[in-house]
């Protein structure tokens, strides 16, 4: 005869259940917070070197930063430029009419910053979750 290991006029599973996988959700937004976190000061700091060897060391360079976007569950960031020169963004990395005609050539210096952003944050999460699991 088998022994029960719990007894289950007591043992609730669906409690236990959802207590595993909260706390299991805890830890991937943990996770995931922290290697934003870390992420975007590097990306940040990647955009100003970047701009700065692209375009000077103006306003336009100095200007990257990153504002926290909280959320229900988990605080994440956003990366952009400040005022005055936010809105360069877009016209320096892809190309744009010219007031006396044609076009001018865009300078990709945004784009791969966000896919090594992308790829490193990737890399951090899945370190973490396997560090905190085995």
């Amino acid at each position: 005869e088998r022994m029960a290991i719990v007894n289950s006029s007591t043992f609730n599973f669906r409690e236990v259940c959802n207590k595993y996988l909260n706390q299991g959700y805890k830890d991937i937004v943990e996770c995931v917070e922290e290697a934003v976190d870390e992420v975007s000061k590097e990306a940040v700091k990647r955009l100003k070197n970047g701009s700065a060897a692209q375009f000077g060391n103006g306003p336009y360079s100095k200007g990257w930063t990153r504002t926290p976007n909280k959320g229900r569950f988990s605080t994440l960031w956003t990366i952009h430029g400040n005022k005055p020169t936010y809105s360069l963004a877009h016209l320096l990395e892809n190309d744009h009419a010219k007031r006396g005609g044609g076009r001018t050539t865009g300078i990709p210096h945004i784009a791969p910053v966000e896919a090594w952003a992308i790829d490193e944050a990737l890399d951090i999460v899945v370190q973490k979750i396997e560090r905190r699991t085995t």
